[in-house]
């Protein structure tokens, strides 16, 4: 296999780390077009609109949206259903998820000033919010345990979840995930269609005030047009991982520890950083000779062909700032005293210290979000967590004794501004 291999002692490292590191999805007009014409329709027609479109797309035949809806009874048949070990793994996974989570909950409080004025900050959570799970060969119920269970930490009234059904095919898993989880309610209905009617509602379909989950590119143009009728979570690129290592973990582990993201798609993006040069060329054999293994093996060479790397670095100190540059997905910190270099790290979704912490234990089980943000934007975005399902209020209770200070403020300020009506609102109140 052929995988890039650089040096930070190249004179055009900085230009190559660059193009390796660009990604901009290019325009595809006809998708975005499609996609404009799908969200107006659905706004305008609703369930007829609905309905068409997932007969057409996902070739249903159901004469009606509300056949559309499984009921609660089903999602509990399809968790019961489970292989016990599945069943198991599924609700430690739950339970760990929902620990972490809960040590997010962020609280309201108020002061108050000397003058008897009070200030603080009232934190709610969203009312109802739409989860949209992929269907068919690419069935996540990971992501629904981490996408509802915050949710539902947080308080969100309801939670109303939709997952396409190619041919009338239902993942069991990904149904018992949302029965665990305490999804409220169940479409099968997917795609653009399906995110148009959580954004603007129709007479089945309620409408949300957030949208959250991955999804194709349909799905991602989707979200990204009915943004500011609702939120969003975030609008994700390919997965990532970067690996900095001392050299002394097993090259196999960390073969393999790229391999995880490349088997995502074409498209996932996964680096080592690592002072070893015999190292790199040890994990460059491990990847060769593990690759055969794989099933999804055409898929993780074309990745790490177009966009992996192997990159040796001066040394670890080195390795930090370009993770910080880099800003990846997910970086795996594989040295031996991994604290030691956290405070270097600014700029990760998530961080996986230590030898033995892969990043496949952050996808399922180990308790924070796996929804991370992609493409750099680690730079100024966060995991997904309980607080993208709360709200803030500030709280503001002015004492008479108050008034008559800030309106002073006030007033003076909105004067400046040639605001009078400011001015006077905050005048009228002091004495």
């Amino acid at each position: 296999m052929n995988i890039k291999r650089l040096s930070t002692k190249q004179a055009d490292f900085d230009t190559q780390l660059n193009q390796l590191l660009a990604f901009e999805e290019t325009a595809d007009e006809k998708l975005e077009a499609t996609v404009a014409s799908i969200l107006a329709d659905v706004k305008r027609r609703g369930d007829t609109a609905l309905l068409e479109y997932t007969q057409r797309f996902d070739r249903l035949s159901v004469s009606s949206t509300a056949a559309l809806e499984l009921p609660q009874a089903e999602l509990r048949a399809a968790f019961e259903g489970l292989p016990a070990a599945q069943r198991t793994a599924l609700e430690q996974a739950a339970q760990r998820v929902t620990a972490y989570h809960r040590k997010q909950l962020q609280s309201s409080w108020n002061y108050t000033e000397a003058d008897g004025t009070l200030l603080g900050q009232q934190v709610t959570p969203l009312d109802r919010v739409g989860l949209y799970v992929p269907g068919g060969k690419a069935a996540y119920p990971s992501s629904v345990l981490m996408n509802a269970l915050p949710a539902k930490v947080a308080g969100v009234g309801e939670l109303i979840m939709v997952v396409p059904t190619p041919d009338g095919v239902k993942n069991q898993l990904v149904l018992a995930a949302a029965h665990l989880s305490g999804v409220d309610r169940v479409f099968t209905v997917g795609g653009a269609q399906a995110v148009a009617a959580l954004a603007y509602g129709t007479a089945t379909v309620p409408k949300v005030d957030k949208i959250v989950g991955p999804g194709n590119a349909y799905v991602a143009s989707a979200k990204r047009r009915v943004f500011g009728v609702c939120g969003i979570d975030m609008i994700a690129g390919p997965s990532e991982i970067l690996v900095i290592c001392d050299g002394q973990t097993n090259p196999d582990w960390i073969a393999m520890d790229l391999f995880s993201q490349a088997e995502h798609d074409e498209l996932a993006q996964a680096i080592l950083l690592t002072p070893d040069a015999d190292f790199i060329a040890a994990v460059a054999q491990s990847a060769d000779h593990l690759l055969e293994q794989m099933p999804r093996r055409e898929i993780i060479q074309t990745a790490l062909e177009n966009r992996g790397a192997l990159i040796l670095v001066a040394d670890l100190d080195e390795a930090c700032v370009i993770g910080n540059r880099i800003a990846p997905e997910h970086l795996e910190l594989s040295v031996e005293h991994p604290q030691d270099w956290l405070p270097k790290l600014k700029h990760a979704g998530a961080i996986f210290m230590g030898r033995y912490t892969s990043e496949a234990l952050g996808d399922y089980c180990a308790g924070p979000n796996h929804v991370l943000p992609t493409s750099g934007t680690a730079r100024f975005s966060s995991p997904l967590g309980v607080y993208d399902f709360q709200k803030r209020s500030s709280l503001i209770q002015v004492s008479a004794k108050g008034a008559q200070t800030l309106g002073a403020i006030a007033a003076e300020l909105a004067f400046g501004e040639g605001l009078h009506a400011h001015a006077q609102s905050a005048l009228y109140r002091k004495g």
